[in-house]
C-alpha cells in the first residue's frame, strides 16, 4: 500500500498515547493508516470508529491494551455500566486489522465486577492476526447484536438503537482466553490455528464450576456462524468436564468445529442448550475431524458429525464468498 499513513507510539514519544494517534490519522477514510505500538502495557480505554485502519504491536508478549470496566459498576447517574460499555477496545469500522498485540480486561473476580469485554468489533471484514484476548466472562464481542433484547436494558451502550449489520471476522493464529460466553454475538467468524483458553475467573471457588466458551446469536438464515477450523480448546486449571464448547444466545446459533483438538476439561453433551428446547431444532452444531480427550465425550443428540464431503466443502473461500443475509431475532 503505497500511500500508507503510519504513525509510531512510543512512551515519552509524539504520540504517546494510542487516543492521541487515532485522533491524528487522515480525516479522509479512504487512506490506509496503520499505528505501531512500542512495547509495553498502554492502560486505555480506546474507540476506533475509522475504518482501513491497522493497530500493530512488537507481539502478543509485548505490546498490550489494558483496561478494566465491569458491567456490575455503578456509574455517577446511578445505573449500572452493563456489559456493552465495559470495551477496553471497542472497532466500528469496516477493514479494521490488528496484529501482533493483546488486549486485556482486567476487571475481576468475575462474580463481583460481571461481564467485561476485552475487544469490542462492530465491523465488516474485521481481521485479528496473532494476537491475545484476555478476559474472564464477554472476552470478545463479535457484533451484531440480536435484534430483540430479553432483558430490559441489556443491550445498554453504543450500538443499542443502530441497524443490526451483517458481517465477517477473522482470527488467524490468536488466543483468547474466558471463562463464561468469552466469545459471543452475531458474526460470522472464522478462527484458523487459534487457541481457545478456559479458565476460572471466581474468586470464591467453593462451588462447582461450569464454563461456556462460545455463546452464538447467529441471525435466522445466516450459513455461518462461528467456525473454528484446526484449533486448539485448552484448559487453565479447570476441572476435568466442566465447560462446555458453546450454548444459543439465540436459538438460531451455529458452531463449526473441523479438525480441533479438545483437552478433557470439555463437558459431556460438548453442548448445552441453554434451557431453550426449540434450540435444539434450530441450532447448528457440528464437528468434523475433531480429537483430543474432550472429543471422546458423549454428544448431545441434536448435534451433527459432518461427512468428508460436507466438512470439505466449507473452507474460508466459501466462507467469505456466502451471502450475509440473515435476520437478527
Amino acid at each position: 500500500m503505497s500511500n500508507l499513513v503510519t504513525i509510531r507510539v512510543t512512551p515519552g514519544g509524539e504520540p504517546d498515547t494510542i487516543a492521541k494517534a487515532i485522533a491524528s490519522l487522515p480525516a479522509d477514510p479512504s487512506i490506509p493508516a496503520r499505528i505501531l505500538l512500542s512495547a509495553g502495557t498502554w492502560c486505555e480505554k480506546i474507540e476506533l470508529l475509522r475504518p482501513n485502519t491497522i493497530i500493530e504491536g512488537a507481539g502478543a508478549d509485548k505490546t498490550e491494551i489494558l483496561w478494566d470496566d465491569g458491567a456490575a459498576e455503578i456509574l455517577p447517574d446511578g445505573q449500572a455500566r452493563r456489559t456493552f460499555r465495559t470495551a477496553t477496545l471497542r472497532i466500528a469500522g469496516d477493514h479494521v486489522t490488528l496484529r501482533r498485540l493483546r488486549v486485556t480486561n482486567a476487571a475481576a473476580p468475575r462474580e463481583k465486577v460481571g461481564q467485561a469485554i476485552a475487544l469490542y468489533v462492530n465491523g465488516d471484514e474485521f481481521l485479528a492476526e496473532s494476537c491475545r484476548f484476555s478476559g474472564s466472562q464477554d472476552t470478545l464481542f463479535l457484533a451484531p447484536l440480536p435484534k430483540a433484547v430479553i432483558e430490559p436494558g441489556g443491550f445498554t451502550g453504543p450500538d443499542e438503537n443502530t441497524p443490526r449489520r451483517p458481517q465477517r471476522h477473522l482470527f488467524r493464529k490468536c488466543t483468547v482466553e474466558g471463562d463464561i460466553d468469552f466469545i459471543f454475538g452475531g458474526a460470522a467468524a472464522w478462527f484458523e490455528e487459534c487457541e481457545l483458553v478456559s479458565k476460572d475467573g471466581r474468586e470464591n471457588r467453593s462451588e462447582p464450576f461450569i464454563g461456556y466458551v462460545c455463546a452464538p446469536s447467529t441471525p435466522q438464515g445466516q450459513e455461518y456462524g462461528f467456525v473454528f477450523n484446526r484449533c486448539r480448546f485448552l484448559n487453565d486449571h479447570c476441572p476435568e468436564g466442566s465447560v462446555y464448547i458453546g450454548r444459543p444466545w439465540r436459538s438460531d446459533a451455529r458452531i463449526t468445529l473441523l479438525s480441533c483438538g479438545l483437552d478433557s476439561h470439555i463437558a459431556e453433551g460438548w453442548f448445552n442448550d441453554w434451557q431453550k428446547p426449540e434450540s435444539h431444532e434450530r441450532t447448528f452444531f457440528a464437528e468434523y475431524g475433531c480429537w483430543g480427550p474432550g472429543h471422546l465425550k458423549e454428544k448431545v443428540p441434536y448435534m451433527h458429525t459432518l461427512s468428508r464431503e460436507d466438512a470439505a466443502r466449507i473452507t474460508y473461500d466459501a466462507f467469505l464468498a456466502s451471502p450475509l443475509n440473515g435476520i437478527p431475532t
